[in-house]
């Protein structure tokens, strides 16, 4: 790791330089820094302590739960360094006032980031600013570290990323096959019945599914739903709740006997398909057995809790945020958080019981947790590592010594020449990438007539191309203004859909961020055979991941409703691989800091090779195939969650 120009330790007190993340890996760079000798360190981070961050982010205590990360992180490092100087921010990097003019204050900018969103912001901020950037994340063992540098190496963003896992809203309403499926489901109906209610997560009947291809009116006759309380006939599925006093044993009948009996007259969903079996309350508490706990040693949020076991902690979970909602009065609504057990115990019943209902393996709360919350285990020591190589690529950045800098990756297990570290040269900025191109440019599909003007800010431009306050011109020679940063400006157009402005197959959409000095040009491309549920495409971009390994056909028999988790007893997440690697993580703090993209392997699962950089070897950077269905999601931003790629 040697210089050709060593540091002179004298001069650290002169660099400025900001830290962006004060989590797992955070707090280990802090105090990596000061005890380095850096004098000048700005820290920023939004989030408060949780008494789940106590087991490795070591400058926090007990006594600092709910209090600012970043202010506490400070006031723990003067502790064992009085003479630097620490600035603290708690507040969002994304906001407004850490503009291009901020980060030129620093000569160096490490992010120890936990979500893709802030990522690719800084990613830009610092392109803006000419600032050299520091890129790191770790996920159980695995790590990794890398130096991104306008116009010399790739960018966070060079490489695609494959977007978080969605499912089609028919799949999780009306035939779920995994238990992720059920899990999101249960989800969903939290938000319903007791937080904010989203259209988009609805979680009755999906009539509309075009594979039912039923007539309501033919069959709504053989649906022997109740017709007391659980009418499938609502307005809300709050409303609903709200008349019956969340009485748990009605919104039992309601989702698991009435919704299913319901899905049972959609006759071609099941042609092919093991049809669901409704669950009845009375019945099951009159044929209940006392203790019913699946077989099996173990801590008790490992163990699955039969069906009727199940549904006793159904009810306490309702009761519970029955009572919160009523302390909060009226009008309140409560947020869904896994690390609040009667919201965690809630899920897990319904997710759980839905299940059953469609013939899958249950899951114990530790695995509902984990794949609920996006988790994978934060391990202190691989913090520790990662947060030591940010130190020591930064002062070869500091030294002027870019081109010995390289991507570190962290293995679980010694590769062949028995090294858990494996560095490899950094690549050069890609020529198509839509951030660091000299003329950023992308093609988007879509249908005109169908995609909003508010779609196309929200959905495509902020949360696809992450822009902040996008400002969008029409190139059609009259310089025609469709989304304007200035609040009230073009609200109005918002409703409209982009061919109500001439927009059409070819048209050319000039836009920019000002905050993050960033421009884009969108090219658009019309068409009418998007998939369902699909709102647009970016032409060129790879596939989400690379195709599914054949099953073999002992696995075939094995599979239950097309589910083959469902064979599977109910474990917690179990990596496959020892040489996997997490490139980015999604939106939960627990899966801690997502690796860098800049060194990602293309969605489409071709191979790209990086020279050793001590053996001059290449080692090849494959796509792993999706498990998060199967297991804890991955990480990232906000949350995603396949960005998994194996070193060879």
């Amino acid at each position: 790791m040697a210089t050709s120009r060593p540091m002179r330790w004298e001069i650290l007190d002169g660099y400025y330089v900001l830290v962006v993340g004060a989590g797992g890996i955070g707090c280990e760079l802090l105090k990596n820094l000061v005890l380095t000798g850096f004098k000048n360190i700005d820290l920023i981070d939004l989030d408060t302590i949780d008494v789940s961050n106590l087991n490795r982010q070591f400058l926090f205590q007990k006594k600092h739960v709910g209090k600012s990360k970043a202010q506490v992180a400070k006031e723990s490092a003067l502790q064992f360094c009085p003479t630097v100087n620490i600035t603290a921010y708690h507040d969002s990097i994304m906001n407004p006032e850490y503009n291009v003019e901020f980060f030129r204050k620093f000569m160096l900018v490490m992010n120890a980031l936990d979500n893709r969103a802030a990522r690719n912001h800084v990613n830009r901020m610092c392109l803006a600013a000419d600032i050299p950037l520091i890129e790191s994340g770790s996920a159980g063992y695995l790590g990794q570290v890398t130096v991104i540098k306008k116009g010399l190496t790739e960018c966070y963003e060079c490489q695609p990323k494959p977007t978080q896992k969605t499912f089609p809203g028919c799949t999780i309403r009306n035939t779920p096959s995994e238990p992720i499926h059920c899990i999101v489901w249960a989800k969903y109906l939290f938000n319903q019945l007791f937080g904010e209610e989203d259209a988009d997560q609805e979680v009755s009947p999906d009539t509309a599914d075009p594979e039912a291809a039923w007539n309501p009116e033919d069959t709504a006759t053989r649906a022997t739903a109740s017709d007391k309380d659980g009418d499938i006939k609502r307005v809300s599925t709050k409303e609903w709740a709200r008349s019956t006093g969340y009485d748990p044993a009605k919104l039992f009948n309601k989702l698991f006997k009435d919704d299913i009996m319901y899905l049972l007259t959609m006759d071609k969903l099941w042609k092919t398909r093991k049809a669901p079996t409704p669950l009845d309350w009375q019945q099951l508490e009159n044929s209940a057995r006392p203790q019913e706990v699946s077989a099996g040693s173990g801590l008790k949020d490992q163990q699955v809790l039969g069906v009727w076991g199940l549904c006793q902690l159904f009810q306490r979970s309702v009761e519970t945020l029955r009572s919160q909602l009523q302390e909060k009065g009226e009008g309140a609504e409560l947020v869904w958080d896994k690390d609040d057990p009667p919201a965690l115990d809630f899920v897990t019943a319904a997710a759980n019981l839905r299940m059953h209902i469609f013939s899958m393996n249950m899951k114990s709360p530790f695995d509902v947790k984990s794949m609920a919350g996006n988790i994978i285990p934060a391990i202190a020591t691989t913090n520790a590592v990662i947060a030591g190589l940010i130190v020591l690529e930064g002062l070869k950045v500091l030294s002027g010594e870019l081109e010995s800098c390289r991507t570190i990756f962290l293995n679980k297990c010694p590769n062949l020449r028995k090294k858990l570290l494996i560095p490899c040269v950094l690549d050069p900025p890609s020529a198509s990438c839509y951030v660091c191109a000299s003329q950023p440019e992308v093609t988007v599909k879509l249908n005109v007539h169908k995609t909003t003007v508010l779609s196309l800010q929200d959905r495509i431009l902020k949360e696809r191309f992450g822009m902040v306050a996008p400002d969008v011109q029409i190139e059609d020679g009259k310089g025609t203004i469709l989304i304007s940063s200035e609040e009230g400006e073009t609200e109005t157009n918002n409703s409209k859909s982009l061919a109500d402005f001439g927009i059409r197959n070819g048209s050319r959409l000039q836009v920019d961020d000002f905050l993050q000095d960033y421009a884009l040009l969108v090219n658009v491309l019309h068409t009418e055979e998007l998939e369902r549920d699909v709102e647009f495409e970016v032409v060129g971009e790879a596939p989400d991941k690379a195709p599914p390994p054949q099953s073999t056909q002992e696995e075939v028999k094995s599979i239950t409703n097309g589910n083959k988790d469902s064979a599977q007893p109910s474990t917690s997440f179990k990596a496959e691989d020892d040489d996997i690697m997490i490139v980015d993580s999604g939106e939960e703090e627990e899966e801690e800091e997502g690796a860098s993209s800049s060194t990602a392997a293309t969605s489409s699962g071709s191979k790209r090779k990086h020279s050793d950089a001590e053996t001059g070897e290449t080692s090849t950077k494959r796509l792993r195939t999706d498990q998060s269905s199967a297991a804890a999601a991955t990480n990232d931003d906000d949350n995603d969650d396949d960005d998994i790629i194996a070193l060879d």
